[in-house]
């Protein structure tokens, strides 16, 4: 932008050069008015997202499934209380599963022999593969 104060023609002649800083300002202006008045886009991506349902979700684990038997008497399958009916069908599903899933079984200390039992005779009769027998650390001080 700067100008040029000395000229090479001594005799008087016009310059032919073009003053550029006056077009450059005005081109300027023009653009700064066309951003301002173009209408702002919105990138909006429609998502149908899940609506919440009160169905329960599946309850039975792909990878390992844990039963517990608690003190009062409760059987929970993965801290859903079941009885033995529903109990014997998650166990008939986990067995049609590929690959089959681990069943962890952990009765609390003080928990019912009888009903410990009843859930071991269950478990067989849905022939049940792979169990095991978890927190065996708890009977320690017994």
């Amino acid at each position: 932008m700067a100008m040029q104060t000395t000229s090479n023609n001594s005799e008087g002649e016009p310059m032919m050069e073009l003053n550029m800083t006056p077009l450059i300002d005005v081109m300027l202006v023009l653009l700064i008015m066309f951003i301002i008045t173009i209408p702002v886009q919105t990138h909006a991506v429609k998502l149908d997202l899940p609506q919440s349902t009160n169905t329960p979700q599946e309850i039975i684990d792909p990878i390992k499934n844990k039963i517990v038997i608690t003190q009062a008497g409760a059987v929970l399958w993965n801290g859903t209380p079941v009885n033995m009916l529903q109990l014997r069908q998650y166990l008939d599903q986990t067995q049609q599963m590929n690959p089959t899933p681990e069943l962890h079984l952990q009765p609390e200390p003080e928990a019912r022999y009888a009903l410990v039992d009843e859930v071991l005779v269950v478990t067989k009769q849905a022939k049940v593969e792979k169990m095991g027998f978890v927190g065996n650390e708890a009977y320690g001080n017994f």
